[in-house]
């Protein structure tokens, strides 16, 4: 009795492991979208501004996240 568990055991272990590797060998690098500021020439200088736009948006939405929320005036 103690067999057919381990063998069930290690058949769901090799099941998982499968799946697993399946997943992780079909993750890619996230592409980013080709705007008009994403072209090969664009100076290096867009790429400053646009790291301190998205650290701008950030910031702001961690402060909205922070705010606290308006309690109802149950009685």
């Amino acid at each position: 009795m103690r067999a057919l568990g381990l063998i069930g055991l290690l058949l769901a272990l090799v099941i998982v492991g499968l799946l697993v590797k399946k997943q992780l060998g079909g993750v890619a690098a996230p592409v980013l979208p080709a705007g008009p500021a994403a072209t090969a020439g664009a100076p290096a200088g867009d790429a400053r501004a646009q790291s301190q736009q998205i650290q701008q948006q950030v910031k702001q939405s961690l402060d909205a996240a922070m705010q606290p929320r308006p309690m109802p005036d149950g009685n």
